[in-house]
């Protein structure tokens, strides 16, 4: 009898077996991850933020563009494509978005060698963490002020009789004032490279951070060159700040147009500064059309850096 129970409680004991270790995964699942109503109720703050301020009036836009307009600031409700018709076929469309992507591409190099360097220096070459922070914020010093005020600053400096032409024309380097200093392009990209620099500085700095600084020495022990060690070690584990601070930088100067009007002296223009234009004459739906369109390159000039580097991990860490 003692023989037939072990018998029993020995064929029985791998279906025993898998019933236990089926449970235990059921309540392992369960307890690993939140239920649906509670994940719902965690992600319900973000929704309350992104619906009625983000794709609420994305999906106003995008409505208002395929609408007709009165010229008098209404617009009718019958569905039409001239407004993107009217956006496409304009030879002053395809100019000002070039304009723009000029404007966006020198200063996205601008703030890229800026940044770069910056925290290049402010992460290897100053050994005291405390002072390197302290350095760090001293960056952030310009931003306490108004940035309207930090624009205006460079016309004393850029104008015909400012500070940078006065010492040229002093020293014997010139012999006129430079006039493509202030109310050009020139001017323009210097303003933006101001503006936006710290936006490059900041995550290209959290990358450089979390380097191991054994790995350097031990790049450098093995008889690396600093060239190849900003080549094969720098760099490619700082691409993903440098990825965020080009979304940063990028999308800004995409979407500015009082730094273009107010530097280049109405020299020059951004396609947002025809978006402007059509909203102060009431022309909402070629506007709206603008919006979108513009919209849809930006987010392809996202999407594109997104390609080249995992940004949501460096988020996530």
């Amino acid at each position: 009898m003692t023989a037939g129970t072990t018998d029993t409680l020995s064929a029985d004991g791998p279906s025993n077996r898998s019933s236990a270790e089926a449970a235990s995964s059921k309540t392992t699942a369960s307890s690993s991850g939140p239920s649906g109503g509670m994940a719902w109720l965690y992600v319900s703050p973000l929704v309350l933020v992104l619906v009625p301020f983000f794709i609420a009036p994305i999906f106003v836009v995008l409505v208002a563009s395929f609408l007709e307009h009165d010229g008098f600031g209404g617009m009718l409700p019958h569905f039409t494509l001239a407004n993107y018709a009217g956006v496409f076929s304009a030879d002053l469309t395809w100019r000002l978005y070039l304009s723009t992507v000029k404007f966006a591409a020198l200063t996205w190099a601008g703030t890229l060698v800026l940044g770069f360097w910056i925290a290049y220096f402010l992460v290897f070459h100053v050994r005291n963490q405390l002072l390197a922070i302290g350095l760090f914020l001293l960056c952030t010093v310009p931003f306490w002020t108004s940035n309207i005020i930090r624009m205006i600053s460079w016309i004393p400096l850029l104008g015909k009789n400012g500070l940078v032409n006065s010492i040229l024309l002093s020293t014997g380097v010139i012999h006129q004032p430079l006039e493509f200093l202030l109310f050009s392009d020139f001017a323009v990209v210097v303003a933006y490279v101001h503006q936006l620099t710290i936006f490059m500085i900041v995550p290209i700095f959290n990358a450089m951070s979390r380097i191991d600084k054994r790995t350097v020495e031990a790049a450098l022990d093995a008889g690396a060159s600093r060239l190849e060690i900003m080549r094969y070690i720098v760099v490619p584990l700082s691409k993903n700040g440098i990825a965020l601070g080009s979304i940063f930088v990028l999308s800004i100067v995409m979407g500015d147009f009082f730094v273009v009007k107010v530097m280049s002296g109405g020299g020059s223009a951004s396609i947002v500064s025809a978006l402007f234009e059509d909203i102060a004459v009431l022309q909402y739906p070629p506007a709206a059309a603008n919006a979108v369109i513009l919209l849809i390159v930006v987010v392809t000039m996202i999407a594109l850096i997104l390609r080249t580097v995992d940004v949501r991990k460096e988020i996530a860490r």
